[in-house]
């Protein structure tokens, strides 16, 4: 599991010491699928916000505007790497 869906997990109490561990491992995987369906929209939405709509457009873009797509592909990569998400 992601590191950091886990303790987002546990700062929000979707898991505590008072579970046995099959109730944690179940809590746990619900809330990961759960946390990666978002992180990977968000994903997506950093994505659409500002790419361009094929790699052949990227070299008639405006400087700005290639600027504006690789700040949305960073963010959407981040996203992706901070999450675990594909």
């Amino acid at each position: 599991m992601n590191e950091r869906i886990r303790e987002l997990a546990e700062e929000h109490g979707f898991i505590h010491e008072y579970m046995t561990i099959g109730e944690r491992n179940d809590a746990l995987t619900k809330y990961k699928e759960f946390a990666q369906l978002i992180a990977k929209e968000c994903a997506v939405l950093a994505m659409t916000e500002h790419h361009s709509t094929s790699p052949a457009d990227y070299g008639e873009m405006e400087p700005y505007e290639q600027g504006c797509d690789d700040t949305a592909s960073a963010i959407s990569g981040k996203i992706r790497r901070i999450f675990g998400v594909e």
